[in-house]
């Protein structure tokens, strides 16, 4: 499956374009990070990580997911 990942020091979040149902909850709850109209379209450093991590858990068709940069080996 098609998937991009967009990382900074501590996260790295993973987006599923093909299961993304566009419910532009991402885009309503941290307008600062996701710009569902320009490329690349998440800017993770606008943002904390406990914020990021906060938003993609409220996903609702599990699109964006994320790991902790630390954790992946």
């Amino acid at each position: 499956m098609e998937k991009k990942e967009y990382t900074n020091s501590e996260i790295t979040i993973v987006w599923q374009p093909k299961i993304c149902i566009h419910s532009g909850v991402c885009a309503r709850t941290l307008p600062n990070v996701y710009h569902p109209k320009e490329h690349p379209w998440i800017t993770i450093e606008a943002a904390a990580t406990d914020q990021i991590k906060n938003q993609i858990d409220k996903c609702p068709s599990g699109a964006l997911s994320y790991y902790f940069n630390k954790e992946k080996i």
